[in-house]
């Protein structure tokens, strides 16, 4: 797999970790914006833990005129989040991010808030179906499973 993709001034690279700022305030602002059923307290608990997690992830930027504006995580197979800066959303960046890790994989999964109804039509637009329905044990929030299959 290449380590990029160059599209004008446009690049997806792998992660480095002189990238962690960036990441992980694009991580901690679309959080609390996406999630507003849970409280902000939740997500900064965990800044920490996702800060130190991160360089150990397999994660992708997105860097648009030199600058980040999104990311892809991943676990194996499991999609840990995918997260674009505000002023970046809606221009195909996550598509991007996502066609990035589908290239290697055969299959892939991720679970999402079911109040989060965006994400949830963007990830059925790429192809992904809800498998199963749980309660997320730290939030008591109602969660998908979604699959794709190649």
């Amino acid at each position: 797999m290449e380590d990029y993709i160059k599209e004008n001034d446009k690049v997806i690279k792998k992660f480095e970790k002189k990238d962690i700022d960036d990441v992980i305030r694009i991580w901690e602002k679309e959080n609390i914006k996406a999630h507003k059923f849970i409280p902000k307290e939740y997500w900064k608990s965990n800044y920490n833990y996702v800060k130190e997690a991160l360089p150990n992830a397999e994660v992708y930027v997105y860097i648009n005129k030199g600058k980040i504006v999104g990311f892809v995580g991943l676990d194996n197979n499991y999609i840990e989040g995918i997260f674009i800066d505000t002023n970046n959303q809606c221009n195909g960046i996550g598509t991007a991010l996502l066609n990035k890790v589908k290239e290697n994989k055969s299959n892939l999964t991720l679970n999402v808030y079911k109040k989060n109804k965006n994400a949830i039509n963007f990830y059925k637009k790429n192809g992904f179906v809800i498998t199963s329905e749980n309660i997320e044990e730290h939030t008591n929030e109602v969660e998908y499973t979604m699959t794709w299959n190649k």
